[in-house]
Parts: C-alpha cells; sequence; structure tokens
C-alpha cells in the first residue's frame, strides 16, 4: 500500500528534478518528436506512432526512475537495445488490448484496467527478466487498493494542466516531467511498502 501523502510525493519529484530540468525537458521535446511526427504520414500515421510509443515505454520508465533515484539521467535511456524495444511493444500492445476489452463494457472498467496497469514498465525496468503479462499481473497486485489513491494524484495536475493552456501548451514542457517522475515516485512509495510487508515479523496466535 501507498502510505504517505500525495502532496509528499510531489514534493520528492520536484526535489528529484532539481538540476535537471533541461534533461527532462529535452526528453519530453524528443519523445514527441519522436512519437508525434510520424501520426502526420497518411493512412500509417496512426499505426507508426502506436509502435514508436510501445518500444519507447521501458526507455521511458528507465529515464524517470533515474530522475526519482536521483542517478544519472540521459535521453539515450528511451532508446533500449532491441530486445528490450521488442519486449516493451509486446507488452504495450498488450495492455492496450486488455484496456480496450474493458472499456468495451463500460469506460469505467477501462480506466481502472488503466489504472491496475499503470506500474507495469516501472517493474519491467527493475526486473530485466519479467515477461510481459507476469508484469502486468504484478502491476494489478501492487495497485491493488491503491487505484484511487494515484487517480487523485493525478487530479493534482488539473489545475497545473490549466494554467499550462494559457502558456499556449508550452508549460506542458514542465508539467510532464513533475508528472511522470511523481508517478515514479507512487511506485517507489508501493514498492517500500511491500518490502516492509515482507519484511514484517509474522505473529503467531497462541493455541
Amino acid at each position: 500500500m501507498s502510505k504517505t501523502e500525495n502532496a509528499v510525493l510531489m514534493t520528492r519529484a520536484m526535489t528529484a528534478l532539481q538540476g535537471k530540468w533541461d534533461n527532462a525537458i529535452g526528453f519530453i521535446v524528443v519523445y514527441l518528436l519522436i512519437t508525434i511526427c510520424p501520426s502526420w504520414i497518411p493512412n500509417v500515421g496512426g499505426l507508426i506512432q502506436f509502435i514508436l510509443e510501445g518500444a519507447l515505454q521501458i526507455g521511458v520508465a528507465t529515464f524517470v526512475l533515474s530522475i526519482s533515484r536521483q542517478q544519472p539521467a540521459t535521453i539515450s535511456q528511451m532508446f533500449s537495445d532491441i530486445n528490450r524495444s521488442m519486449l516493451s511493444l509486446g507488452t504495450y500492445l498488450l495492455s492496450t488490448i486488455f484496456i480496450i476489452l474493458w472499456a468495451l463494457l463500460l469506460i469505467i472498467p477501462g480506466i481502472i484496467a488503466a489504472y491496475a496497469y499503470s506500474m507495469t514498465f516501472y517493474i519491467m525496468v527493475d526486473d530485466d527478466k519479467i515477461g510481459p503479462l507476469e508484469a502486468i499481473t504484478k502491476s494489478k497486485e501492487m495497485m491493488r487498493g491503491n487505484k484511487w489513491k494515484l487517480f487523485c494524484l493525478h487530479c493534482r495536475f488539473i489545475g497545473w494542466a490549466l494554467l499550462c493552456l494559457l502558456t499556449a501548451g508550452i508549460g506542458f514542457l514542465w508539467l510532464a516531467p513533475y508528472f511522470m517522475v511523481s508517478n515514479a515516485e507512487f511506485y517507489a512509495d508501493l514498492k517500500s511498502g511491500q518490502a516492509e510487508q515482507l519484511a514484517a515479523p509474522i505473529s503467531v496466535e497462541p493455541v
């Protein structure tokens, strides 16, 4: 369970970004150029965009976790080796299919599924031997009882997003890293909570 207040997680994210804003904004710009420009290609643009987005997700998670953990973070982390890129794409495709299937029932189940799978790529960064389905399942377990808290964390960015609209969208170059690193802090808090649970002594009641 995530026990740290969302406001504290956001403060941690802001602290982690200090001195790394140039890097983070550069990362966002490169990511947008790579994923948005192909979408302008007639007929196949949407498919190419989906493939590129999927292939880069492990790299994106690697970069964001590096900032969160106060480790060296470089734009080149976005581009993992071909095997990890294919694994990333496969996981992205699988989770998207699951979300769409849930969304076919109603919009709300689809949103719930998206939150349930939201830790998948962080998990894959920390375990390079885990497979797509296993990572998705582990994310579901990790997010059990935590989806509402993550939703509330995201709601805290709505006001910032509205302000960014007043800057013709330029402000999103700062908001996006802040949002992403806050998510990484949420993952770190969940992981810390799991470690504490495993380390806690098991009490045995007398017969």
